[in-house]
């Protein structure tokens, strides 16, 4: 697998993961966090891939099989300023994965993305719903700690918040 950053005529494709992701969901026990709002739009992936900030997963045969969002810098999530049950861990400027989906077709797509991303830049934070066990169950196996609680701006469901350092052991 490899990994590279997002071109306008991948978005089909892109959408049919996400579509594909929002029934994998609602079939583990998480209907809410993408289903209700057929999260996420077409047009927010355009932007993302417009800002240089939408990755695909590419398999050996070139077929994309999974997609993301990341960025790095200082302060880059406005919503996690806020975390409440928790803090954390380091202040240091980080990265930020979100809407990582894929088609399910090859296992460990989701590890290799989150690896990827967190080897750009060694500190990762990462949040998720309360209802995603799978991704719960991803994070800790990536040995990520659950820092608390977040927000996000499109729904009132609070969101799980994660978060890998290389400069914090524990």
């Amino acid at each position: 697998m490899r990994i590279r950053k997002s071109e306008e005529q991948d978005i089909v494709r892109m959408m049919e993961i996400y579509e594909y992701a929002r029934e994998f969901m609602r079939t583990h026990g998480n209907p809410k966090q993408w289903g209700a709002t057929h999260w996420p739009p077409e047009e927010l992936i355009r932007s993302d891939i417009r800002n240089g900030n939408s990755y695909v997963c590419v398999n050996e045969s070139g077929k994309v099989i999974g997609t993301f969002f990341f960025i790095q810098g200082e302060d880059i999530e406005p919503t996690y300023k806020n975390i409440t049950e928790g803090h954390w861990l380091d202040e240091s400027p980080y990265g930020v994965v979100h809407r990582i989906a894929s088609d399910g077709s090859e296992r460990g797509t989701g590890s290799f993305c989150i690896d990827w991303a967190y080897q750009q830049c060694g500190h990762l934070r990462i949040d998720t719903h309360g209802d995603n066990t799978v991704m719960q169950n991803l994070l800790k196996k990536l040995h990520f700690v659950h820092c608390g609680t977040t927000y996000v701006e499109e729904d009132n469901d609070p969101r799980l918040a994660y978060e890998k350092s290389n400069t914090v052991h524990l």
